[in-house]
């Protein structure tokens, strides 16, 4: 998998090329066998914020339409618990079985055991590619440094 490597103040990741990134940090990637089936997960900037995953529940059931900024479950992490939203436009193909056994392949495993949800269907039309999340996170940090609020973060 070809990643571009990011780093900015305390924050350093890699990012998958091939992916397509939210603006509120989730990535999308396209199932190679099934080009219709695309996998959701959090970026490392939104696990860095969250802590440690401890529970994710999904409100949506298999088959369910979802459509982008729809509210579909909900995660816990030790910093903070948060609603999850879907990215997608298209059919719920259900949460990741994996998790209810190890929260902690989100932070561990992301782009590979690590996802979140599936959906059949396509981003949402304001998904971006690698650098343009690059360049998003880039005015967001520069954006929290300045508030005295995340000072101390």
């Amino acid at each position: 998998m070809e990643t571009v490597r990011y780093k900015h103040a305390r924050l350093s990741a890699r990012f998958p090329v091939d992916f397509r990134y939210s603006k509120s940090h989730y990535w999308m990637a396209q199932d190679e066998n099934d080009p219709d089936l695309w996998r959701v997960g959090f970026t490392k900037f939104a696990t860095r914020m969250l802590g440690e995953l401890v529970d994710a529940q999904w409100e949506k059931k298999d088959g369910e339409p979802v459509e982008s900024g729809q509210q579909i479950g909900y995660v816990e992490g030790f910093k903070a618990a948060s609603d999850l939203f879907c990215v997608m436009d298209g059919e719920f193909a259900g949460g990741n079985p994996l998790l209810e056994e190890d929260a902690c392949l989100v932070r561990t495993s992301p782009f590979v055991d690590g996802w979140l949800y599936a959906v059949r269907g396509k981003p949402e039309e304001s998904s971006v590619d690698v650098h343009g999340y690059i360049e998003h996170l880039n005015a967001l940090i520069e954006k929290m440094q300045q508030d005295p609020q995340y000072a101390d973060s």
